[in-house]
């Protein structure tokens, strides 16, 4: 049975919903007719749904993975970031053979079909500096990386000149699908989101500017919509947020 994807479909009714609400607004300023304002609003919205859905949708299922799958992918990671090079090496290599690649070790790194897959296992994204070391030493030779995850910089520059990268969820699927994933895994405790952490971010002072600005463009389209009693409740709500946010907030 094909698992319900909660995050999209929250998604999706959070984009139709506000989307009916701005058409309603619109409509209700251009002079249209009730039922036509609820009508066209409920069609348009109904259509971004389905738009949203689709786009959406092929990307959920490339990057979901279930709780127990995320918390085994961060543990792998931590793995390979703690494990001496040459067995991760190893691991890898097993991997990919019985994936069907032509591999092979090479000094510290591997040769995959005849590109050199240098494993960078590392707690942090690696770095712009890392990829610059890796092109000022491989020159025009074509290369890939193997790591946890790449920093924005670095995966801007790898990008610019033609270069790839294996990062967390392929190599993890890569373990998982020939059964190569280590057992038993080095993994210490995870660190987690707590929920002081989570109430810390929600109640940011750098968040009193969107909750203001959401508010008061709630308060601006009540004077335009047919039911203005809950643009002015909800705005006015967000208002008194950003103000005590703003006020008594945590600094970010």
């Amino acid at each position: 049975m094909r698992k319900f994807d909660l995050p999209l479909f929250t998604d999706i009714v959070f984009y139709s919903i506000s989307a009916w609400l701005v058409l309603v607004g619109l409509l209700r300023w251009l002079r249209a007719q009730s039922w036509v304002c609820f009508t066209a609003a409920t069609l348009l919205s109904l259509a971004l749904g389905i738009i949203l859905f689709l786009i959406l949708s092929s990307r959920h299922k490339r990057r979901s993975l279930n709780k127990k799958e995320q918390e085994l992918q961060e543990k792998l990671m931590l793995h390979l970031a703690l494990e001496r090079d040459e067995r991760v090496r190893a691991t890898l290599l097993e991997a990919l053979i019985a994936d069907g690649k032509d591999a092979h070790c090479e000094k510290d790194a591997l040769s995959v079909d005849g590109v050199p897959l240098i494993p960078i296992f590392t707690m942090q994204p690696v770095s712009a500096d890392t990829v610059a070391r890796l092109l000022k030493e491989y020159g025009t030779e074509n290369f890939c990386i193997g790591c946890n995850t790449l920093s924005p910089e670095a995966e801007k520059l790898l990008s610019s000149f033609s270069r790839t990268a294996l990062q967390g969820t392929e190599i993890f699927e890569l373990l998982r699908r020939n059964d190569k994933i280590p057992d038993p895994l080095i993994c210490g405790e995870i660190p987690r989101k707590t929920a002081k952490y989570k109430l810390h971010r929600a109640f940011s002072k750098r968040n009193a500017y969107p909750f203001f600005v959401s508010g008061a463009g709630l308060l601006i389209m009540s004077l335009y919509v047919f039911f203005p009693v809950y643009y002015l409740i909800a705005g006015s709500i967000l208002l008194c947020a950003s103000i005590l946010i703003r006020t008594f907030g945590y600094a970010a």
